[in-house]
């Protein structure tokens, strides 16, 4: 059986046609935007509501240093077998390490954030590695450090992280390369520890690209705290999405998640493939690998760029403002762009997740490569389902897409009211709304037609 990439084949498999699709959903936002600017006049998404709460036990669950410590064992325990498999496995297409990094990590972070919150503080390896070191140590100061972390550095960090991670999936000239991933993940094991050793959990909370990535989808989340009483409660995930703190760089953030998976998508695109093919030896004093590995981070660079720019001149185009508040607009919209960032990773990772992330289960219970079923996994247990039903993945990518657009626009809108001067609160969103239907445009298109 052939799998085509993410699952899928040409846009020829759209079971609509792409300027169909593409309009209707900039008609779906169009509409969105008309209903909202006529009918919601005064802002409605509160992180102070208290939400439904959950019986007392839950809290008592998740607040567990029992509970914790479980799923921290867990989750070192399985990274431990990663490591074996890497070392010591087959080292070839056959290892599991590419699929545990680029599907389950990476995309399923996602998954598992969005339902039930930011998990990531919970089960990352560096961390616990952090507090086992931490144990018996006197006049322990975790949270601080021996350094003071400088507000004015914010996420950028983790914005560094997040560009290597996608620069080395996407740009680089063998991202499949064990030896490749090894090495970053080595780096960031270091650069971790080592941050924490100065400024303590606070560098985790700033700097680990999975976890600013976790915390970050997870405002999408259904469960949060409510902030008065500490409970667990059920609640709009609208409502929490506004939570999102405004630090240097949340605009940087959001433009890598969105900008790199975008660039995805382009990057597959027969027209960029051609060109670095063509121009790749043209590059001075490089060969070709070095030469297309230029280009690619050109282009990788140029849409993180494109995102960042258009998000913050679409934000800052907003009249009646004075100039502190306009430099200020980008960051306290920027969590508006989080159902599109959510709702994109989805349209285009689904397929991998549910299908090589699979496969890489199927792998890790052979981790040494010689024939063993663990828990009776077995090649032959993979379903390509999504694949085999290509009208039914088409329509949960276009779908993924357009709602996380529309929540897009609702969040913006309803944040607008909030930071915009009466008299300019609709006319103040013109330029945003502009700015994600031409997200919308070009997202659909690279996805299917590019």
């Amino acid at each position: 059986m052939t799998v085509l990439a993410h699952g899928v084949g040409g846009s020829t498999d759209l079971p609509v046609p792409l300027s169909y699709a593409l309009i209707g959903a900039a008609w779906a936002l169009a509409a969105t935007f008309a209903v909202v600017a006529v009918a919601w006049r005064t802002p409605r998404f509160d992180p102070a509501k208290p939400g439904r709460e959950l019986p007392a036990w839950v809290t008592n669950a998740v607040d567990s240093t029992v509970l914790r410590w479980i799923f921290a064992a867990a989750a070192a325990t399985f990274s431990v077998w990663v490591v074996v498999a890497a070392i010591w496995g087959p080292q070839g297409s056959d290892n599991a390490l590419p699929g545990v990094f680029y599907v389950l990590l990476w995309v399923g972070l996602v998954a598992i954030s969005v339902v039930v919150g930011p998990v990531w503080r919970v089960i990352s390896p560096v961390r616990t590695m952090w507090r086992l070191s931490q144990v018996g140590r006197r006049n322990a100061t975790p949270t601080a450090g021996r350094a003071r972390y400088r507000p004015r550095w914010g996420y950028w960090p983790a914005v560094v992280g997040l560009f290597a991670f996608v620069w080395l999936e996407l740009a680089s000239s063998d991202p499949g390369s064990l030896t490749a991933i090894k090495i970053w993940i080595l780096i960031y094991v270091i650069a971790m520890l080592l941050g924490a050793a100065l400024f303590g959990t606070t560098w985790f909370a700033r700097a680990d690209p999975f976890e600013v990535y976790s915390v970050t989808v997870s405002r999408l989340a259904p469960f949060r705290r409510n902030r008065a009483t500490g409970r667990i409660v059920l609640g709009n995930p609208l409502d929490h999405l506004p939570t999102m703190p405004v630090r240097p760089g949340t605009v940087a953030v959001m433009a890598v998640l969105l900008g790199s998976t975008a660039f995805d998508s382009f990057s597959q695109s027969a027209t960029f493939s051609n060109f670095v093919n063509r121009n790749a030896a043209a590059i001075p004093l490089l060969g070709d690998t070095a030469g297309g590995t230029v280009l690619r981070t050109v282009g990788l660079l140029l849409f993180v760029l494109a995102v960042g720019v258009t998000f913050s001149g679409a934000a800052r185009a907003a009249a009646g403002v004075s100039r502190e508040r306009r430099r200020e607009l980008p960051g306290l919209l920027a969590h508006s762009l989080i159902p599109i960032v959510v709702g994109y990773i989805f349209a285009h990772y689904l397929s991998y997740l549910v299908e090589r992330g699979q496969e890489t289960i199927v792998r890790l219970g052979d981790p040494l490569g010689r024939g063993w079923h663990l828990l009776g996994l077995d090649s032959g247990d993979v379903q390509y389902f999504l694949s085999l039903n290509p009208t039914l993945l088409w329509t949960i990518k276009v779908t993924s897409v357009v709602i996380g657009h529309v929540l897009a626009v609702i969040a913006a809108h309803d944040k607008a009211l909030r930071v915009l001067p009466v008299g300019h609160q609709l006319t103040g969103q013109l330029a945003m709304m502009l700015t994600m239907v031409g997200y919308t445009f070009a997202g659909l298109y690279l996805l299917f037609g590019a």
